[in-house]
């Protein structure tokens, strides 16, 4: 009687597979790295020539900036002498810059640099796994 299905020429035993698994997972996890890197790497690439792109824009603004107190001072000058003109648009932008700071110093009291909703829930987690306490969801 005839075998009506010839070992194939790549069929490996049982233990041949198993023993060749970790030498694949090594593989499949150093495949998986380098893609990683890769991928990494080109998303760094695009974020690095966007921030560029984005101080590029902050120099032309700053310019820009300049140019538009200039010309606020040189419009002021029509109708007023030069000195209240310029005198007139420095105290509005020292107005501007007193507002911001005073927000940046409110904002900044607001937050601290300690991660204190991550060090509570952390201790949460601790007296759940010693079971002093049951987890609730956030």
């Amino acid at each position: 009687m005839t075998d009506p299905m010839p070992p194939r020429a790549g069929k490996r035993s049982l233990f041949a597979l198993i023993g060749s698994l970790p030498g694949l997972v090594a593989e499949l996890v150093k495949s998986e790295l380098e893609q990683l890197k890769k991928e990494l790497l080109r998303k760094l690439k695009h974020a690095g020539i966007g921030i560029g792109l984005l101080a590029v824009a902050a120099v032309f603004a700053f310019f820009a900036t300049g140019v538009l107190t200039a010309a606020a001072i040189l419009g002021l000058a029509v109708v007023l002498p030069g000195w209240l003109a310029a005198l007139i648009v420095a105290a509005l932008l020292l107005i501007l810059v007193a507002v911001f700071v005073l927000l940046g110093i409110r904002e900044l009291g607001e937050g601290s640099p300690e991660p204190t909703e991550t060090i509570s829930s952390i201790k949460r987690d601790v007296r759940v796994i010693k079971g002093t306490t049951k987890r609730r969801t956030p």
